[in-house]
């Protein structure tokens, strides 16, 4: 979707800049640096925050730590400048799935919304007339935001390792084909939708097939190479309609969309949580509440978007088949086949659009943590039928998204957090989403805080007694000024005389 920019605007997104920096003076920000430097000699090189993630999730939990105060934050990212998140690689939808109302990353600051930056650039009507936010346009903004806050991100860094280094977090990366470690007092994870484990390809397909025989959805397609090829598609969401599309644009000769689901749901449960109260206050909820409704997204699940459904069901040559499992994959000759239920079907390359599988131990960033901490399978039993072996490998996390300790000793764990899809059970299924940050990141901010301040307690009182700051003008010399004017008062006495009411 293409929407024109407005010719002479009335004022340029420079100019939206000076107009949101002035609101944000306004309300306060930033406040004050209120952490004293450590006593070591690399204590400037020591960061208050790393923030693993460049992406939506980041750079917004970035400048929420820069408004309460925090001067000391990195933000990484593995992407290329620019690349950062989904929205330029491997997401493929026209526009978000999120309604335009319901993005809440600008702090109530009407100037640093993304409203204010679309009807800046396209007019006030196209916003009217805009049913959801395109894609590129919501990266756009992104930069632009990171822009507004001073956000420096350090970018094709890859994060190896994540591991204590006495009191502090030591976070280990290749940058430039260097290895180099650096310090922090706390950790952020914002590592997205894979954050938790990585994607899945079925073991009947990668046993069955060589690797250019098949993509996952959620990564680099070569969709040229599709040209005049028969392409199956295994999965039946956002993902699995949007590179069917993108394949049948570049030529593919068919699209065949399989999935096991008799029909596709309707209904996107999702849209049932966005509610303040439960976004806000869901980790308080009960551990059963919170496993009874993991489990039943886990079943209900959400329909593709809207658009990308018609755009696809419009197209030559795609077919959408329901009820259609694969149960086995063979390599022959001339063709890939697909056992199903209903037959053989035979392509040249398949997409699949297979979610991902949760899993620490493959995260290289959780190389030293994944086995010290809390999983639910650990700490939750379920009740009679309701056990789940997927949810079960989930991280159990505290109520500011921060990871909890298998071993009360191994303290340093508690200063890192889990701002990604780790938090689905604990936190609901898309607290870090972009409608989940008005309520989130709020919370993962009060978590940072609170760690940082309870890991200094035993320096607030020697801090407290060594602080001056004089709001009165008094001199060195204060008992004899005070001794000079009470002899000037003693000579003056109609100076305490007291005043006669009228009528006394």
């Amino acid at each position: 979707m293409m929407i024109a920019p407005i010719d002479a605007p009335r004022i340029t997104l420079d100019d939206l800049k000076q107009e949101a920096l002035a609101d944000l003076t306004a309300l306060g920000y930033p406040s004050a640096a209120w952490l004293s430097d450590l006593p070591r000699p690399d204590a400037a090189e020591i960061a208050d925050a790393i923030i693993v993630g460049g992406g939506q999730s980041g750079v917004t939990i970035a400048a929420a730590l820069k408004w309460d105060g925090l001067r000391h934050i990195r933000v990484l990212d593995s992407g290329a400048p620019g690349a950062e998140g989904p929205w330029l690689t491997f997401a493929r939808m026209e526009e978000l799935r999120t309604p335009k109302t319901q993005v809440g990353n600008e702090f109530n600051v009407i100037n640093l919304s993304v409203r204010r930056w679309f009807e800046t650039r396209y007019g006030q009507q196209a916003w009217a007339d805009l049913s959801r936010i395109p894609r590129t346009d919501w990266k756009a903004y992104l930069d632009w935001y990171a822009d507004v806050f001073e956000i420096a991100i350090t970018n094709h860094c890859e994060v190896l390792d994540v591991a204590p280094e006495g009191d502090l977090i030591a976070v280990t990366t290749r940058l430039g084909g260097r290895i180099e470690k650096s310090l922090a007092r706390t950790v952020v994870l914002a590592t997205g939708y894979d954050g938790a484990g990585a994607w899945r390809v079925p073991a009947l397909v990668s046993e069955a097939l060589a690797p250019e025989k098949f993509d996952h959805t959620n990564g680099p397609v070569d969709f040229d190479a599709l040209k005049g090829l028969r392409v199956g598609v295994l999965g039946h969401g956002a993902s699995a309609f949007d590179n069917a599309i993108k394949a049948l644009e570049a030529g593919a000769a068919s699209v065949d969309l399989c999935f096991r689901r008799a029909r596709l749901p309707r209904t996107n449960p999702h849209r049932a949580v966005e509610t303040p109260g439960m976004m806000t206050h869901y980790p308080d909820l009960s551990e059963t509440t919170r496993w009874d409704i993991a489990r039943f997204f886990r079943s209900a699940d959400q329909p593709p978007p809207v658009r990308s459904f018609e755009t696809a069901m419009r197209l030559e040559n795609f077919k959408l088949r329901p009820a259609t499992p694969w149960l086995e994959v063979s390599q022959q000759a001339d063709a890939i086949r697909v056992t199903t239920p209903e037959g053989i079907l035979e392509f040249d390359h398949l997409l699949l659009a297979t979610g991902m599988d949760v899993d620490l131990a493959v995260r290289p960033e959780l190389k030293t943590i994944h086995d010290k901490v809390a999983l639910w399978g650990e700490r939750y039993t379920p009740k009679d039928g309701s056990a789940d072996a997927r949810l079960a490998r989930f991280p159990y996390l505290d109520g500011f998204y921060g990871f909890i300790p298998k071993d009360p000793d191994e303290t340093w764990v508690s200063r890192v957090f889990a701002f990604n899809s780790s938090s689905f059970v604990s936190h609901g299924p898309h607290s870090t989403s972009i409608s989940g940050h008005k309520y989130a990141v709020p919370r993962l901010v009060r978590g940072v805080l609170r760690r940082l301040l309870l890991d200094r307690e035993a320096v607030i009182l020697p801090e407290l007694e060594a602080y001056v700051s004089p709001d009165l003008p008094i001199p060195d010399d204060f008992e004899t000024v005070v001794a000079e004017a009470n002899r000037q008062s003693a000579r003056s006495p109609e100076t305490n005389k007291p005043t006669m009411r009228s009528g006394a």
